[in-house]
């Protein structure tokens, strides 16, 4: 006889040290079965080929995630020089070949083109969409894929060794929406030949790092040696995903009227100056993101979780 398992309310976060081969979306999946919760979503997708920093919200977390995928990514990822692919990484098909390999000078040199804002055409094998389709969904039925340019920030790109004449590894640092292996690609075309990530590691997402994250068979030997409150230990709480918005706390009286979604005016010599997204608590806890205008809070997102 099957038996269902129990879910239960789980709010927090995790950074998850992805495997290479695994889906997001299973590893969310999986972790999501660990914890036994009952809501559960990531912060920003990793390939199959990739592996490192997945942040994974549980709960009340949820609610942050856009907030965490506006944050700064890095990278740590090898280049291989002389091939290009449709997918821009090695799981692809070849589409051109070059016998040209840049060496680290040359390499040094074309970093300062692709940094700052930069105008980037997406692989065809991405998720976005075109006319309501995926961009990769289209490019495996064999259909033409078109992407338009868009401007995209890369704040650091430096090379970080050549370990033979066919390979480079760099390390970026980049905003929302910036594909590492267009970078590459774009980089083989500017030294003149052709290239294609070959592996690629997410070291850190906007407040979670590599040095936080934690395997899935970790996460496995800890539920197995303490359960749900061994756990309970390796969350991070909520307002982590929070952390990149100026904090503000108020009075509980005032919090009431936030949760209930009613604005509250901030009066006095300490009310706050200025404006925009906050981080609202009160006696330490999590209750809402507020527009701060004019000495007003206008409640945007409120927070359930258990006082």
């Amino acid at each position: 006889m099957n038996t269902r398992t129990e879910k239960r309310d789980v709010h927090g976060w995790i950074a998850l040290d992805k495997a290479v081969g695994q889906t997001s979306t299973a590893a969310v999946a999986s972790v999501k079965r660990l914890f036994r919760a009952t809501k559960a979503g990531h912060a920003g997708t990793l390939d199959p080929l990739a592996s490192g920093v997945l942040p994974i919200a549980f709960g009340e977390a949820t609610k942050t995630v856009p907030f965490v995928m506006e944050g700064r990514k890095t990278y740590r990822f090898a280049v291989c020089w002389g091939v290009e692919t449709d997918t821009d990484d090695a799981e692809g098909r070849a589409l051109e070949t070059s016998a040209a390999r840049p060496d680290a000078a040359a390499i040094g040199a074309a970093l300062s083109r692709f940094t700052g804002t930069i105008a980037q055409v997406p692989p065809r094998f991405s998720a976005l969409k075109i006319e309501g389709e995926r961009a990769y969904d289209l490019a495996r039925e064999g259909e033409a894929v078109v992407l338009e340019a868009r401007p995209v920030e890369v704040y650091r790109l430096a090379l970080s060794e050549t370990p033979d004449i066919d390979h480079a590894v760099l390390e970026a640092e980049c905003g929302k929406g910036t594909y590492v292996r267009a970078l590459a690609r774009d980089l083989g075309r500017a030294l003149g030949t052709f290239a294609h990530v070959e592996s690629l590691r997410r070291t850190r997402v906007g407040p979670f790092s590599e040095a936080d994250s934690v395997t899935l068979a970790d996460f496995a030997r800890l539920q197995e040696a303490g359960g749900d409150a061994a756990l309970a230990t390796a969350l991070k709480p909520t307002e982590t995903g929070l952390g990149a918005l100026p904090a503000l706390s108020v009075s509980r009286a005032d919090a009431q009227r936030l949760a209930l979604g009613q604005s509250v005016l901030l009066r006095g010599r300490d009310a706050p100056i200025g404006q925009g997204l906050v981080s609202v608590s009160t006696a330490g806890a999590l209750v809402a993101v507020a527009e701060l205008e004019q000495g007003a809070l206008k409640p945007k997102r409120i927070f359930n979780l258990p006082r």
